[in-house]
């Protein structure tokens, strides 16, 4: 059968995407095999450091340099990127005694990186490259080279870096990788570290995004049904929790719950109180717990509410699931 003209584009267009991933990842996985001391000297190197990692790189390995830079200050590592050709006209003199480079050159000899060492030597900073050439000046240069070279670009014309800047990125990102869980780097400090966007919302304590005061539905174990029902409708969080008189959480009272009480006991349940019909073992949180162990939780246990607690079990506020959908969480 004769392929039409969209569908030898479409082939063709495919058969490309899948050699430049096929390339990539065979770059990837070469780099595996040849990790060695000298990865662990450079995650050693920067984990000692007093000062901050400063990253450098031209072109499309300053580019990367600034990802990898970024990934170091998110998780635990302070970091900034210094651009080589602004460091010589100034910029050098954010480099400080006690900092740590790690410098990005492919070929191993960019001019303006290499117009770096001397300063870079007089300061007594630690010097790492990421290099596809460790026979290069830069390399020979440096405390600790990583070999990050490949076979060949991804590029049909072998010529934009592609494979090259791939495997740089990658050895980027697992010494951030290693150094935070050297640094013992967990998710309440990177909660810390993201106050904003659909991450930051993600990590943030429960006590930043939970009703409490008037905004919650509280009750007394003693309060009639009829008025359990007027105040979970007008706090429209769907439960009320049961308190005593000392501020401790009783149980909690859920529409569900209503429903199959009435159900049960008629207009009877008219004449009942709040401890007749509610769960006495609802599920229940700290005020300090992440956003996100809150909402595993009521896609664990099929709720859509969780009771917030302080560690004597006295009622703090309440976390309900149109919250999370409200941010764009869930």
């Amino acid at each position: 059968m004769v392929l039409s003209q969209r569908e030898n584009s479409v082939s063709k267009i495919l058969e490309t995407a899948r050699k430049v991933l096929s390339i990539e990842a065979h770059a990837l996985a070469e780099l595996v095999e040849r990790l060695d001391d000298r990865f662990v000297r450079a995650v050693e190197t920067l984990y000692q450091c007093r000062g901050r990692v400063v990253v450098a790189g031209m072109g499309k390995s300053g580019l990367i340099g600034q990802k990898i830079s970024s990934t170091l200050s998110s998780t635990g590592t302070p970091s900034f990127f210094l651009h080589p050709a602004e460091a010589l006209h100034g910029d050098l003199g954010r480099v400080v005694a006690g900092d740590a480079l790690i410098a990005l050159s492919y070929s191993g000899e960019t001019e303006e990186l290499l117009r770096l060492l001397d300063t870079v030597k007089r300061l007594g900073v630690p010097l790492i490259t990421l290099t596809g050439n460790p026979a290069s000046t830069l390399a020979q240069a440096s405390d600790i080279a990583i070999d990050t070279g490949i076979h060949r670009e991804a590029c049909p014309l072998g010529l934009a870096p592609t494979a090259s800047t791939t495997a740089m990125l990658a050895i980027g990102d697992a010494l951030a990788m290693a150094l935070l869980e050297k640094r013992g780097f967990n998710e309440e400090d990177y909660a810390a570290l993201h106050p904003a966007g659909g991450i930051g919302f993600k990590l943030r304590r429960l006590e930043n995004v939970m009703h409490t005061g008037e905004s919650a539905a509280i009750v007394s174990p003693k309060t009639a049904l009829p008025d359990v029902i007027y105040e979970i409708s007008r706090k429209a969080l769907g439960h009320a929790a049961v308190v005593d008189a000392g501020g401790r959480l009783l149980g909690v009272i859920s529409d569900g719950d209503l429903r199959r009480f009435f159900q049960k006991h008629g207009s009877d349940a008219f004449h009942e109180t709040a401890e007749d019909c509610m769960t006495r073992t609802p599920v229940t949180l700290g005020r300090k717990e992440l956003a996100t162990r809150a909402l595993n939780l009521m896609e664990a246990r099929k709720i859509t509410s969780i009771i917030i607690v302080d560690s004597e079990n006295r009622f703090e506020g309440v976390v309900h699931l149109h919250d999370l959908w409200r941010t764009g969480m869930v």
